[in-house]
């Protein structure tokens, strides 16, 4: 259980609210109880209401899955009040519930592990790692029900993307992938599941998995409306999900879901969180190389998702502009990453500066999208012969550490789409348009060894539209 909470203690965790922030939880706490705490006849002492799962239940009606709820009612049972010994039909004290906002919306690592350990499982003493596994899918899931209940989606549209139900249970997995056990070694794969975890080993993963103390903030605030109306902290705290941009009036749906979308955004620089736009879908703008070039290039950076033939999902951060050249591009914020079956992000290793490449309609260099690698062994390459690419890493990419992403080495590919992050810098938005021909030099360097102008210059597309 968590350590005994003195009065001294108390003031301490309360002190680390401003006095807007103090006022807001008195009101959770007591909307929470139904009323104001019920007073004593004349002379008496105040009575002391204490909250009851039935009361935090009836508060949280949906937004929360009940399982969600009856973990955080746990963890603020395991509080050790010095003036109230918690028993298995005890309610929550006022004191309690301010401790236990205190300690995971304000407090570290230390502290939040032995609420966690409650959380996990009620029994007293370590959990197995299959315990910590189900505990990280009623988070993800937890996070993704409440921000669809609450209307936070910021744009994004359920109707347009794929059931998160999967990619719940994906990420859960790949958080819960980093744990270690309670004698500090990191196990691989499935054996994760039977290693069993102490208070120590939590604190080491909240630690190092910055999400999970992210989630459990975006669960309280939005599920239990704390300090859900104070403007300081929506400017201070991150959101989880991009806005979504450029979708609009596409019967479209997006080869990504809810929870890789949070995934892979946490990965961006912080800069580049705030927004997404789609550049290119090729159930959209149909299936060619030459429209791929003209949708992404001089577009800022770039998230680009790939789904072969057999079902895998995967792709790759571009941190600059694309742009049609025969030499490699990018810096070392490019990375890969895989989506479906599982889910994981592939940074870069020092090794070499391939990054990116993109090239089209020349015949001394390949011609086609690439990342990470060399040329023909790419750890991910989609041909400019569109429909074909591979992604081959004998072991492992030499620029990314990544495994081969694709279910084949040589893939047929099923669906791409890019989408472009963070705001257009104005050296990028300076290029202008491009025509098609801009991704074309040498269909450009003939008609001008023949005198013809390029009549495309006058059919340049406008500038981007959020509802194109």
């Amino acid at each position: 259980m968590g350590s005994v909470e003195s009065r001294s203690s108390y003031q301490k965790h309360l002190a680390r609210f401003l006095p807007d922030e103090q006022a807001d939880i008195d009101g959770v706490f007591c909307s929470l109880l139904g009323s104001e705490e019920a007073l004593a006849p004349k002379g008496g002492k105040a009575v002391k209401k204490g909250l009851t799962l039935g009361m935090l239940k009836a508060r949280v009606k949906d937004a929360l899955p009940e399982s969600m709820v009856m973990r955080l009612y746990d963890g603020m049972k395991s509080i050790q009040w010095s003036e109230k010994s918690p028993g298995p039909n005890s309610s929550v004290a006022k004191e309690q519930f301010v401790v236990f906002m205190s300690v995971l919306l304000k407090g570290n690592a230390e502290e939040k592990s032995s609420i966690l350990l409650n959380m996990v499982s009620r029994a007293a003493g370590n959990v197995k790692g299959h315990q910590i596994l189900e505990f990280a899918e009623d988070l993800v899931g937890s996070v993704v029900h409440v921000l669809n209940i609450r209307k936070q989606l910021r744009g994004w549209d359920p109707m347009n993307m794929q059931n998160s139900t999967t990619g719940v249970k994906t990420l859960a997995s790949q958080l819960v992938s980093e744990l270690k056990s309670a004698d500090g070694k990191k196990t691989e794969g499935a054996q994760v599941l039977d290693v069993t975890c102490d208070e120590s080993s939590l604190e080491d993963w909240i630690f190092r998995i910055p999400q999970v103390s992210a989630f459990l903030s975006v669960i309280l605030q939005q599920g239990l409306l704390v300090l859900h109306s104070l403007p300081d902290q929506c400017r201070d705290t991150v959101p989880l999900l991009p806005e979504c941009k450029g979708v609009k009036g596409h019967r479209f749906v997006s080869l990504l879901d809810l929870p890789s979308i949070i995934y892979i955004n946490s990965q961006l620089p912080a800069e580049l969180q705030h927004k997404w736009r789609l550049l290119f879908s090729s159930r959209l703008h149909g299936e060619s190389f030459t429209q791929l070039c003209s949708h992404i290039v001089n577009k800022g950076p770039c998230v680009l998702v790939l789904k072969d033939s057999d079902g895998y999902i995967f792709g790759g951060f571009s941190s600059c502009s694309w742009e049609v050249k025969p030499q490699f591009q990018g810096n070392n914020g490019c990375f890969l990453f895989s989506i479906f079956p599982s889910i994981a992000v592939f940074t870069y290793t020092g090794y070499n500066d391939h990054y990116m490449y993109l090239n089209h309609g020349q015949q001394m260099m390949p011609n086609g999208l690439g990342m990470g690698g060399q040329h023909e062994y790419f750890g991910l390459w989609v041909d400019s012969n569109y429909g074909e690419g591979h992604s081959k890493a004998k072991p492992k990419c030499t620029t990314y550490n990544s495994p081969q992403l694709s279910a084949k080495e040589n893939f047929t590919l099923d669906a791409l789409e890019v989408w472009a992050v963070g705001d257009l810098s104005t050296n990028d938005a300076g290029k202008g348009p491009k025509s098609v021909l801009d991704v074309d030099p040498e269909a450009q360097a003939l008609l001008e060894m023949i005198g013809k102008s390029r009549q495309s210059d006058g059919l340049r597309e406008d500038g981007d539209n959020d509802s194109e």
